[in-house]
């Protein structure tokens, strides 16, 4: 058995959704701000349970012998889950009511929920319910192992318990002698708000959950019976859409298939209110015929990811004021060439403190400038209405050779990456789509112009998507480089013929010299501290769990390299153990989702440093063709360490991950100043842009 040991991937990730509930906790944020992380903590959830959660479920009918083969027993990490998130739902509604609510009230904003209402809100909630949802609200009797409604997926239900209607006189005597009925409601939050706003009293703004209202007028809907009680419950289904590696036929029309299959998949969780009688459970889960796993106990409401729709009628107070992206000195300037500027120098891009439309410029540049002749792209998750493919859409009309590679096996945007492709191969682009066994990740572009020597690439840790680099905290660059050109272009044609024997000699690619070369850097760390001198890694990843990387560094901490892992979610890398002790791993949450990746080595102070668009998970190491670049030039590459440095002296956004998977707030000496990451970068980067202005009026 190996000394080393390794926290479960699940249980981690969980660690750090609990990490962005805490945030909704945050007295010094904005309200609006803290709604928010409910919010995102609650999608998140969701998507968990659809994806991890209905892999488990799928482990858990294995025969025993089958799941003695497995790592981990499937049953055991789902109990852990489920007590887990037990765990969290308890924290989650204790901020809601205990801080939110208030909070709402103090600023004269009620979300009415037990409340009585006042008779001009009674009236108001009278005519909504028969004028909007009387005709979508549909009841259906439950009757047991008759008729098995469908549930769809992550929508909200009610359940209610009601008698049917007797004489007089059995009115007068006792229900609990009568034999109770059953029924559902789903809320039609599909057609209406889920929030509806009511009218505003003596300057104060109310508001009411639409489940809510059908409570209060169900009456309508069940003429004939007397109504005992009611409680919310959802179904979410497995997502996952299990398309074989090794496949035979058309992958697009698979996909497209099992795209209908994903809202009817199996239920991955039954998430209920907690206060329902257990008799009136039971008789919802024998009626859905439902397993004890698939039970999760929650809150009276589901689907807090609606709160994102949050009204606020103070708008924009309360709210977090909108982040401006800063121009950029470098690349200023409309009527000259983009191209002329990446061929002095390299150029380096942070999102979203720095403007995403350089990246359009480009494409744009590409798609007009007679001497291009050719472009080629990677398309993973693109925005809707993307400015990206509208771009490459007009390259393609203006006679340029135009290749994008499709993965259309990203998890939630396969109909949304069919549908872009579909519209650049009406318009002359040549579509590639998706490698049997392997999902391509790496988010690159190559330009080619005539009679020029060099050509032009954009590589980056994040996706061609201008609305998530919004919030997505990535890094974008430019470059000529003759060396990294060719690498691109043996990439690109790998993607195009799937001939086997390239060799890439500056950038480390996916299935190729990726892992190779990184266990190589993390060797010669090792080696460099055996020789009496320093080693020091940096690693900045949104997740952390193939094993072979995680031993590597295990055995680096054991030989005296120091390592400091700046890990979003997922860390499978134990802290606090004797062959860690040289490991610390900190998590950042804050206003931008931290997604970049990056590599620094100290290699005896000849810094090494790499930018990539791979996490150390087995899917980007094991299954996936992902790109990490070296950063070479001084100015750059200096840039990129100050910012990795600032985040690793966060003392306020971040928290040191333990051995225990607890996110530990720093310890802070009472003179220390605050420094919370990413307002230090915004403000670093926006000094800069002020000294190359600077710059340009005394050149001018």
């Amino acid at each position: 058995m190996s000394k080393y040991q390794f926290l479960n991937r699940d249980l981690s990730w969980l660690s750090f959704n609990n990490r962005v509930l805490e945030v909704a906790k945050n007295p010094e944020l904005p309200l609006y701000e803290r709604i928010k992380f409910l919010a995102i903590y609650s999608s998140n959830l969701d998507e968990f349970y659809r994806v991890r959660v209905g892999t488990y479920k799928r482990f858990t009918e294995l025969p025993p012998e089958d799941k003695k083969n497995l790592r981990e027993n499937p049953d055991i990490i789902l109990k852990k889950i489920n007590t887990e998130v037990d765990r969290q739902q308890n924290q989650f509604g204790d901020i809601f009511r205990n801080n939110i609510i208030p909070e709402l009230k103090e600023n004269n904003i009620i979300l009415l929920q037990d409340e009585k209402l006042c008779d001009e809100h009674h009236q108001f909630v009278k005519d909504f319910f028969l004028e909007n949802l009387l005709p979508h609200a549909q009841p259906m009797l439950l009757l047991k192992k008759q008729v098995q409604p469908f549930l769809q997926n992550n929508s909200i239900y009610l359940a209610v318990k009601l008698y049917k209607r007797g004489s007089k006189k059995e009115e007068e005597g006792t229900l609990k002698k009568r034999r109770a009925r059953y029924a559902i409601i789903k809320v039609p939050c599909h057609h209406f708000p889920r929030f509806i706003e009511l009218p505003e009293m003596d300057g104060k703004h109310f508001i009411m959950f639409l489940d809510d209202i059908i409570k209060l007028r169900m009456k309508v809907l069940f003429p004939g019976y007397k109504i005992d009680s009611s409680f919310s419950f959802k179904l979410s289904r497995d997502a996952d859409l299990l398309i074989e590696d090794e496949y035979s036929g058309d992958l697009i029309e698979m996909i497209e298939r099992s795209l209908k299959k994903r809202e009817t998949g199996t239920p991955s969780r039954f998430l209920f209110d907690e206060s329902i009688p257990k008799g009136f459970l039971k008789f919802l889960k024998d009626s859905f015929d439902l397993t004890p796993n698939d039970m999760v106990k929650g809150g009276k409401y589901h689907n807090f990811q609606d709160f994102f729709g949050f009204p606020n009628p103070k708008h924009p107070e309360l709210e977090l004021e909108p982040y401006h992206p800063l121009n950029v000195e470098e690349l200023k300037g409309e009527t000259k060439s983009i191209f002329k500027t990446i061929r002095k120098k390299d150029r380096i891009l942070h999102f979203p403190y720095q403007s995403y439309k350089y990246v359009i410029r480009f494409l744009n540049e590409a798609a007009l400038d007679p001497k291009v002749e050719e472009i080629k792209a990677t398309q993973y998750r693109v925005a809707d209405n993307s400015a990206v493919v509208n771009a490459l859409i007009n390259a393609a009309h203006n006679g340029k050779k135009v290749t994008v590679f499709v993965e259309v096996k990203a998890r939630f945007d396969e109909e949304a990456n069919l549908r872009s492709a579909r519209e650049m191969r009406k318009a002359g682009v040549k579509i590639i789509y998706s490698i049997p066994g392997l999902k391509v990740h790496a988010k690159i572009a190559l330009v080619k112009r005539r009679g020029e020597k060099v050509d032009y690439a954009f590589l980056s840790t994040g996706n061609f998507n201008e609305k998530t680099a919004k919030v997505y905290a990535d890094h974008g660059f430019f470059t000529a480089d003759p060396a990294i050109i060719q690498d691109l272009k043996q990439l690109f044609d790998y993607l195009e013929n799937k001939t086997p024997g390239y060799k890439f000699n500056k950038l480390l690619i996916g299935q190729f010299n990726l892992k190779s070369e990184l266990i190589r850097l993390i060797d010669r760390e090792i080696e460099n501290v055996k020789k009496g001198g320093k080693g020091y890694i940096i690693l900045k990843m949104n997740g952390l769990q193939e094993r072979e990387m995680i031993k590597k560094l295990y055995e680096a901490s054991e030989s005296g390299v120091k390592i400091d892992l700046i890990l979003r979610g997922i860390c499978c890398l134990k802290p606090d153990q004797k062959y860690s002790k040289n490991i610390r791993v900190i998590r950042i949450v804050d206003q931008f989702l931290e997604h970049a990746r990056a590599f620094y080595f100290h290699n005896e102070g000849e810094e090494l440093l790499y930018l990539s668009s791979a996490d150390w998970m087995n899917r980007n190491l094991q299954r996936r063709i992902e790109c990490a670049f070296p950063i070479t030039d001084p100015s750059i590459k200096n840039e990129l360490i100050h910012i990795l440095n600032i985040q690793l002296s966060d003392n306020v956004s971040a928290r040191i991950l333990d051995g225990k998977l607890d996110n530990i707030p720093l310890k802070r000496n009472k003179h220390d100043a605050d420094v919370r990451s990413q307002i230090e970068i915004a403000e670093f980067l926006k000094q800069k842009e002020s000294s190359q202005k600077e710059k340009q009026s005394v050149n001018e």
